[in-house]
């Protein structure tokens, strides 16, 4: 029997169907959780030099030989950031003994209020093993680029400002190479499971 153009209509699309759930699927599979798949190599990430809380300069080079969780905010974020933090502090906990491979590091998008010292403060309310950096605007401008992070100032009601900026978790390998990202809803138990795998 020979088949019309349109007949043939409803296995070309059977065909497609297929084809697409064996691509999603090879997504999942390859990607996963916490990895990005390239072609080439990702130009996210790169050389700063930045103040930690305690006044010294810290670089890309202090963070070399270690696994690191780095996210951007800032301290006078009301809620998605001490949310976002308190993940990577219940994170390292789960991590048990392997935590000692892995450094947390909070970078701010808002330095004109995160000085060095309120930065201390504030990472201290997650774990001895975090880090806080912050610099001048200019610096800070340069590592958001860096990083591709988006951070701009929105006026408040009542004065003052607030940052609207980007909310993934950034993991560099112990070279210093981009090696995907974590996002709040994945959750400390995967995030720690996921890093386990890597090491």
């Amino acid at each position: 029997m020979i088949r019309t153009p349109e007949a043939l209509i409803p296995y070309v699309l059977a065909v497609a169907v297929v084809l697409g759930g064996v691509a999603w699927h090879l997504g999942d599979s390859v990607g996963g959780l916490g990895r990005t798949v390239t072609i080439g190599e990702a130009t996210i990430g790169g050389p700063f030099a930045l103040t930690d809380q305690d006044g010294k300069i810290y670089t890309d080079k202090d963070l070399r030989g270690r696994w690191t969780l780095l996210y951007f905010g800032y301290t006078h974020c009301p809620d998605v950031c001490p949310i976002t933090l308190t993940l990577i502090a219940d994170t390292m906990d789960k991590l048990g003994a392997k935590a000692s491979r892995v450094t947390p590091v909070f970078i701010t998008v808002d330095p004109a209020r995160d000085t060095p010292q309120v930065m201390k403060q504030y990472v201290s309310a997650f774990g001895k093993k975090f880090v806080g950096l912050t610099g001048r605007p200019a610096q800070i401008a340069a590592v958001l680029r860096e990083f591709h992070v988006y951070a701009k100032k929105r006026p408040v009601k009542g004065g003052g400002y607030g940052m609207d900026h980007s909310g993934s978790i950034y993991l560099m390998d112990p070279s210093g190479k981009f090696a995907g990202t974590y996002e709040e809803v994945a959750g400390p138990d995967k995030i720690a499971a996921d890093l386990k795998s890597r090491f």
